[in-house]
């Protein structure tokens, strides 16, 4: 008879478990070497586990195939361990950093999230929040403050705690943390004027913040006797064929732009795209502005000018106002109101 293999030194025994039809958590605990309420809390809470403990619950769960009720462990404690995030799109990389730097600080905090597409619409934002309401999330993320009268309602009743990102506003449903939109427009066009430009086109998508910065931008310059401003409005999402078509249909109503400001860097880039298959010089013939400073903004040549805004801190940022408000939730006197402000940046296209 063949002699069974011997099991490798240090590895866990595993073979009693698997004729169980359902492991349980005592069964990972046994694998693990640890309790079993050590176990449900590397699982659920593991920022109150040591490093070592949870290393060895995952372990064990990766060699049992264990699959954690969550569900069971939302009824017992009233909480999902869900975090719920409306984005109006993930087209392109704006909010890419935003994004990766909240998930990263909820994961590590024991969280899951759900991500939701808006389509920069509120409408579309009042149905997803019908669906992920009825799942209970612990917190909930909204990109904008631009919502139907219907989702504020729900969420005031709701009870759940809510961050509004990328903007601000006076009155915000819970907390807030962004940047004022108004002022990105106002900084814009008397920066432009600084530099001597006197004749200003916009190419923007319809997403209601880009169209604030441009609206604020076009009555800024409007104040300083700019008076006749051609503004493209494209259909979403951003893309480098919006931005090509926006200048394309800018000449042909006859705008003579001595500067482009767009609503985001890859409608701008679309636009030098397009200005270069016309063989004019940028910035001399004309300048591109865009917003997000992309990780492309640099490279493209020439290098855009944009308009900085800091992703990763907008997304530590909510995730530190969520996760202060889960563990103390009933030290809410001071609302949280963050103006993680924005940066002009200023390179070759202008």
């Amino acid at each position: 008879m063949a002699k069974k293999p011997g099991r490798k030194h240090g590895t866990p025994d595993v073979s009693p478990l698997k004729k169980t039809s359902s492991l349980t958590l005592i069964d990972v605990a046994k694998v693990a070497g640890v309790s079993p309420i050590t176990v449900s809390r590397a699982l659920h809470r593991p920022e109150v586990v040591s490093k070592e403990a949870r290393e060895k619950v995952l372990e064990a769960v990766r060699i049992t195939g264990y699959v954690s009720n969550m569900l069971a462990g939302g009824l017992a404690s009233n909480k999902s361990r869900l975090v719920a995030i409306f984005l109006p799109t993930i087209a392109n990389s704006i909010f890419a950093d935003t994004v990766q730097a909240l998930m990263d600080r909820l994961t590590e905090a024991g969280y899951q999230t759900l991500l939701g597409l808006t389509g920069y619409s509120a409408e579309q934002e009042e149905k997803l929040l019908e669906a992920v309401l009825g799942r209970r999330p612990d917190g909930i993320v909204l990109t904008g403050t631009l919502h139907t009268e219907s989702s504020r309602l729900r969420l005031a009743q709701s009870g759940i705690p809510v961050v509004e990102a990328w903007d601000l506003s006076e009155d915000p449903l819970d907390m807030l943390v962004g940047f004022s939109h108004e002022g990105v427009g106002e900084a814009t066009a008397r920066h432009l004027l600084a530099k001597g430009y006197k004749r200003f086109a916009v190419v923007t998508i319809s997403d209601p913040r880009g169209l604030r910065r441009c609206k604020s931008m076009i009555a800024e310059l409007q104040h300083q006797g700019v008076v006749d401003v051609p503004m493209q409005i494209m259909t979403p999402p951003a893309t480098l064929e919006v931005g090509r078509e926006g200048l394309r249909q800018l000449f042909e109503q006859g705008a003579i732009p001595e500067v482009i400001v767009c609503s985001s860097d890859t409608i701008a880039q679309g636009v030098l795209a397009e200005a270069a298959s016309r063989g004019l010089q940028v910035p001399a013939d004309l300048a591109v502005m865009g917003f997000g400073d992309l990780s492309s903004a640099a490279h493209v040549y020439p290098a855009l000018s944009t308009v900085r805004v800091d992703g990763k801190r907008i997304g530590d940022q909510i995730a530190k106002a969520l996760l202060d408000r889960f563990q103390y939730p009933a030290v809410s006197a001071d609302p949280v109101r963050i103006d993680t402000g924005f940066t002009l940046v200023d390179r070759q296209s202008t």
